[in-house]
């Protein structure tokens, strides 16, 4: 999956960008605190994807 796409769901379900890390940026949702690194390539593998959406409750 594109990283760009992967945003565009997040931002959709609430989450904005909290930080830049070194090799990550952190989104973080406010309504319910969850938050996860994203990491800056421009395609991500699509376990990880999933991983990360679970791990949001996406």
């Amino acid at each position: 999956m594109k990283r760009k796409a992967l945003i565009k769901d997040l931002v959709k379900s609430g989450y904005y960008l909290k930080r830049h890390g070194s090799r990550h940026d952190i989104y973080e949702n406010p309504g319910n605190g969850k938050h996860a690194p994203i990491p800056r390539h421009s395609k991500i593998k699509n376990s990880l994807v999933r991983l990360i959406k679970k791990q949001l409750g996406i």
